[in-house]
């Protein structure tokens, strides 16, 4: 509860900027959350022993940053389908201790989860869907600050992507990483989310401090 860092919150919607290690939902062994921390922040300011709010969308656990609820169901298919249709804007920022051939570009792959991984693989492969996402990379320090446009939203996308070009991000063991980073964090921040309100249909932006990210 104390953690739960609120970015904006209205009669509808409810931003949070989640911090590395924090699941967004809870899964069979009952690990803290971010949707039942929610779900008590709620309790405790509306009286109501079971409010209602949901995610639209999730992060990984070891992923930092922006996560966006609702607090009303008969908007939830409106902002789903937002998300569904590709109409929201996501925004990232990432650190690798190695460089990309090009400093600006895009990354386009076929993508399919296997177990609790992802991977690459050729187009026409069963269950393999599109991916997209667009970067740029500069120097900072020792590392390398990667500015990204997720146009997709697939499982693991932007860890896979950029492991596939030899530039693992911080602390991502799972995919290639031998540099250490944080407990049960990488280094991948969500730090904006752009999307329409659903009640006044005015384009809402949303910016989660980078906090504990280290650059």
């Amino acid at each position: 509860m104390l953690n739960l860092q609120i970015i904006y919150e209205d009669d509808v919607l409810l931003v949070c900027n989640k911090p590395a290690g924090l699941m967004v939902e809870p899964d069979r062994n009952n690990h803290p959350n971010l949707l039942q921390q929610v779900k008590n922040y709620l309790k405790e300011k509306t009286g109501d022993n079971n409010p209602y709010v949901q995610h639209l969308h999730r992060l990984d656990r070891v992923t930092s940053g922006i996560v966006l609820f609702t607090k009303q169901k008969e908007y939830l298919r409106t902002l789903s389908e937002q998300f569904a249709e590709r109409q929201v804007s996501k925004y990232y920022i990432a650190l690798t201790n190695k460089a990309p051939e090009k400093t600006v570009g895009v990354l386009e792959h076929w993508h399919r989860k296997e177990k609790k991984k992802a991977v690459l693989v050729p187009e026409g492969t069963e269950y393999a869907e599109k991916t997209k996402l667009e970067y740029t990379v500069k120097r900072n320090d020792n590392y390398f600050l990667w500015h990204i446009q997720l146009h997709t939203g697939k499982y693991h996308q932007i860890r896979v992507q950029l492991a596939s070009i030899d530039c693992p991000i911080l602390g991502d063991e799972l995919y290639g990483s031998i540099i250490t980073y944080k407990p049960n964090a990488i280094a991948l921040h969500a730090t904006e989310l752009i999307i329409q309100h659903p009640v006044t249909n005015q384009e809402i932006i949303f910016e989660a401090p980078i906090g504990g990210f280290e650059i």
